[in-house]
C-alpha cells in the first residue's frame, strides 16, 4: 500500500500530539479505526503521527486532554496548498509563457532583398495577398513552399529564384530577377581556358572548337575550347565558347593531430525552453527531455529588482564531450581522415579524390604531423575574353 502511487498522492497530514500516557491515546485511535501511517516519538510526552486527511476530524473528537497541532502535510493536499500559496507567481509565469508564445509566433518585420523597386513592390503585394504581413502569424514550412511556388509560377518571366526565410519574428525574402539574354553580334566572346595546372581528363564543348586533348598538360590560362572558328588557318567566325573541362589536379597538405584530444561537439539537436534562473541555476519549465550538456543562449524576459531571480528564454544546443587519449597509430589515422576531409570539403558532387599518399610522418611528444599528396578529379573550367585583332573573312 505504502509503495503504491495511490498512497503517494493521497492527502496525508502529520499531527503533533502532546500529553501524558500517549500509548492510551494511540490505542484509542486504533480502536476507532483511524489508520496510523507512521508513528515517531519526539519526546516521552510528544509524538508525531501520520494519518489520512479524511481522519483528522475524527482524531480531534478523540483528543480529550491532549494538545494536537498539524506540523506537516503530504500528497495532494501539500501540492494544493503550495499552488495556492504561489498562485500569483504561477499565474504570472503561465501568462508570460502564453504572451511569449503568441509574440514569437507573429511577424513583426518583412525585409525584401532586391535593388529594383518594382520587383520589391511585386513581391510585397504578393506576400500580403497570401497573408504574409506585419502582425500576422508565422506560416509553417509547407505553406511557405506553396506561396513561394505560386509567386514563381505567376511571375515566371520576371523572377528566376525566390527564397522566404523565417528568422525569429522576421521574414527575409531574397529574390533574383530573371535575366533576358540578348543575341548581340557585337557582344564580347570568350574562350574556355584552364583554371589550374592539370592533366585534362574530360572535355565537352557546347560551342567552339576543342583544341586540347585528353591527357594533355595545361597551365592556368591555356585555351582548351576556342571561340575562333578557322578554315585552313583563316579566321571565319568568332563564337562564345562554352563547355566543361575536368582535369587531374595535385595538392599537398600538412595536418597536425594531438595525442590528447578533447572536443565539445554539437549534436545538431536544439530546442527553446523557458526557465526560472536563480543566481546561476536554471529551473526549466515543461522540459521533459533535458540535455546532459548544452550551449545556452539566454534572453531575460522578466527580472526581479530585489531578488537575483529572472524569467528567461533559453535557446539550447545539445553537445557531447569527446575526451580521449590516442595511441600513435590512432592519431595517424585521425590525421589521415582530417587530411581527406580537408580536401573533400572544397570539392563539388562531381569531383573526387583519384589517389592519395603519405609523404612524411613526424612523431613529436604531444602530436603527430602528417604530410600528404593528393591527386584530384576537378572542374578546371574558366573563361577568358577573346581579343579580336583582325577582321573575319566572309
Amino acid at each position: 500500500m505504502k509503495n503504491s502511487l495511490f498512497y503517494k498522492i493521497k492527502s496525508k497530514i502529520v499531527v503533533c500530539v502532546k500529553g501524558n500516557n500517549l500509548e492510551r491515546f494511540i490505542h484509542r485511535l486504533v480502536n476507532n479505526k483511524i489508520e496510523l501511517l507512521n508513528i515517531k516519538y519526539v519526546k516521552y510526552n510528544e509524538v508525531h503521527i501520520t494519518i489520512y486527511k479524511k481522519d483528522y476530524d475524527n482524531l480531534i473528537k478523540l483528543k480529550t486532554i491532549y494538545d494536537i497541532s498539524i506540523v506537516d502535510e503530504k500528497g495532494l493536499i501539500k501540492l494544493k496548498n503550495l499552488i495556492i500559496k504561489n498562485i500569483y507567481f504561477i499565474m504570472s509565469v503561465v501568462i508570460c509563457y502564453v504572451i511569449l508564445k503568441v509574440l514569437t509566433s507573429m511577424v513583426f518585420d518583412i525585409k525584401i532583398v532586391h535593388n529594383d523597386k518594382e520587383i520589391r513592390e511585386i513581391i510585397s503585394n504578393e506576400l500580403q495577398f497570401h497573408g504574409i504581413k506585419k502582425y500576422s502569424f508565422i506560416k509553417n514550412y509547407d505553406e511557405i513552399q506553396t506561396i513561394k511556388q505560386d509567386i514563381l509560377n505567376k511571375y515566371k518571366d520576371k523572377i528566376e529564384w525566390l527564397e522566404i526565410e523565417n528568422v525569429g519574428v522576421k521574414y527575409i525574402v531574397r529574390v533574383q530577377e530573371r535575366s533576358i539574354i540578348k543575341n548581340d553580334k557585337y557582344e564580347r566572346k570568350r574562350n574556355v581556358v584552364s583554371k589550374k595546372s592539370a592533366i585534362i581528363k574530360s572535355v565537352k564543348a557546347s560551342s567552339g572548337v576543342i583544341i586540347k586533348n585528353i591527357n594533355d598538360y595545361v597551365s592556368p590560362g591555356d585555351v582548351i575550347i576556342s571561340g575562333e572558328i578557322k578554315l585552313n588557318e583563316e579566321l571565319k567566325n568568332i563564337v562564345d565558347a562554352t563547355g566543361k573541362v575536368y582535369g587531374e589536379v595535385w595538392y599537398s597538405t600538412t595536418v597536425e593531430y594531438p595525442f590528447t584530444y578533447k572536443e565539445v561537439k554539437e549534436t545538431g539537436n536544439a530546442k527553446t525552453v523557458y526557465s526560472i534562473k536563480f543566481l546561476n541555476n536554471y529551473i526549466n519549465l515543461f522540459d521533459f527531455n533535458k540535455y546532459k550538456s548544452s550551449i545556452k543562449d539566454e534572453k531575460i524576459l522578466f527580472s526581479n529588482s530585489i531578488l537575483p531571480i529572472h524569467f528567461v528564454r533559453l535557446k539550447e544546443r545539445e553537445t557531447e564531450v569527446i575526451d580521449e587519449v590516442l595511441t600513435e597509430e590512432l592519431a595517424i589515422d585521425r590525421a589521415y581522415e582530417l587530411s581527406i576531409n580537408k580536401i573533400k570539403q572544397n570539392l563539388n558532387e562531381d569531383e573526387y579524390i583519384i589517389k592519395s599518399s603519405i609523404l612524411k610522418t613526424t612523431i613529436k611528444e604531444d602530436k603527430v604531423i602528417l604530410e600528404m599528396f593528393f591527386s584530384v578529379y576537378e572542374d578546371i573550367t574558366d573563361y577568358k575574353e577573346i581579343e579580336i585583332n583582325s577582321e573575319i573573312t566572309e
